[in-house]
This record gives structure tokens, C-alpha cells and sequence, in this order.
């Protein structure tokens, strides 16, 4: 399927409004989530938990919140996988996240 102009500009503002989230915060006061994104996760679910927390962060517009992608987190049986740091505290990582759980998830670290 071929893409016009606009189709490409439409996916070029939307990746730019990501990287954006991802990059503008301090790291060391920041809220962190990480999603695994390798295949097995994106198969379960990832693609959604991950713009689920996007969109939220957006909507919000959230300081302090950045939302990345990595690769395998090493347990695909638990995928959608995300990692969760906050400053001061000890990693968390919630297993089987579905998108409404992520979301629930982010609420509960925005307050």
C-alpha cells in the first residue's frame, strides 16, 4: 500500500510528538515507564499498553512522565511487560499489562 505526502507527514507529527514526551524531562526527577516492545510483547499487547500511556501523558499533559520502548524484557509468557521508575523508590515491573491496566497504572504515579 502505497502512502501519500500527507499520510507521511500525519505518521512524521505523531512520532515527533513522541519523541518530544520522551525527551523532554530531567531524568533524575522524572517518572520513567518502560515497555518491552520485542515481538513477543508487541504479539500480546505492547504496541496498545505503549500508546495507551502515550495518549494519557498527552491528554494530561504530564510533566515529569517519560514513556520509552525497549527490546525483549526476558519473560514472554508475562508480556505486555513495563518497568516503572520512580525517583526514590525501587524499580517496579507489572506483568501482563493490558491497556486499561497501564493507564490505571500511570494514574496511581501522576498524583
Amino acid at each position: 500500500m502505497k502512502k501519500s505526502i500527507a499520510d507521511i507527514m500525519a505518521i512524521r507529527k505523531e512520532m515527533q510528538s513522541q519523541i518530544i514526551l520522551r525527551d523532554n524531562v530531567d531524568a533524575e526527577k522524572e517518572i520513567h515507564i518502560i515497555v518491552g516492545m520485542g515481538t513477543c510483547g508487541i504479539a500480546a499487547g505492547a504496541r496498545e499498553v505503549f500508546n495507551a500511556l502515550v495518549d494519557y501523558v498527552e491528554e494530561n499533559e504530564l510533566k515529569g512522565v517519560r514513556v520509552t520502548r525497549t527490546g525483549c524484557m526476558g519473560d514472554c509468557k508475562d508480556e505486555p511487560m513495563i518497568e516503572v521508575h520512580v525517583p526514590g523508590k525501587e524499580k517496579e515491573i507489572y506483568k501482563n499489562v493490558t491497556a486499561n491496566k497501564a493507564v490505571e497504572i500511570i494514574k496511581k504515579l501522576a498524583k
